[in-house]
């Protein structure tokens, strides 16, 4: 019961926390329906260079985002824009200079079409790191305090929300990079500081092992 409990205790955070989150990340032109064609036009003259024509991206720096979920998309393209004196919340030099020009509304389109599209995942290499990072994704680390992955971004790492991405398919030097920068604190826009913590507690072997597991997961 324990073990149970403590694998999926982001279950509850999620149920608790999603409703403010969501309503906070997705308030962006939340009126407005989101316009497929004029996102695919967008992504083609300012995305697609780094992260493919329909979101597959083909080099791991760059994630893919073919299938994520529409919000998370918008809220991290709103994430590194800057508004006016406010430094953005994510940063990163080439994606700001690649938002500055966009609108809100041109976030949500862009965010709409690479939902829409459909994931090529990538694959897992090490079969050995994979299995290690199967049990740390499903049951987490009671020892060291690391909760399950599947606790927040679901049981086959398909996420569930604007702050739970999908994670299955991923390239796994990208969510290696991405857990590095959470428990370095480079990356700091995640809800409650949550990723922060989680990150801070995992070893350099966890994150590796973690991220060899979600490029293979389906």
């Amino acid at each position: 019961m324990i073990r149970t409990f403590f694998a999926y205790a982001g279950t509850a955070l999620f149920i608790a926390g999603s409703a403010t989150a969501t309503a906070q990340a997705t308030g962006i032109e939340a009126g407005v329906k989101a316009d497929l064609a004029k996102g695919k036009q967008v992504a083609g003259q300012i995305c697609a260079a780094c992260h493919g024509a329909d979101g597959n991206s083909t080099a791991p720096a760059n994630p893919k985002l073919a299938g994520q979920i529409p919000e998370y998309l918008q809220k991290q393209l709103m994430n590194f824009k800057s508004n006016g004196a406010k430094p953005a919340e994510r940063d990163n030099a080439i994606m700001k200079g690649m938002v500055a020009a966009l609108s809100e509304i041109d976030t949500k389109n862009v965010a709409a079409f690479y939902a829409s599209q459909t994931l090529k995942p990538a694959l897992a290499r090490d079969k050995d790191l994979a299995a290690r990072g199967q049990k740390l994704f499903r049951g987490g680390n009671m020892t060291s305090g690391v909760p399950a992955c599947a606790g927040c971004h679901g049981p086959n790492g398909a996420g569930n929300s604007v702050q739970y991405p999908r994670i299955a398919g991923q390239y796994a030097e990208y969510i290696d990079a991405q857990l590095r920068a959470f428990r370095a604190g480079a990356r700091a826009n995640d809800m409650n500081g949550m990723m922060r913590g989680v990150a801070a507690r995992m070893t350099d072997q966890e994150i590796k092992a973690v991220a060899e597991y979600t490029a293979g997961l389906r």
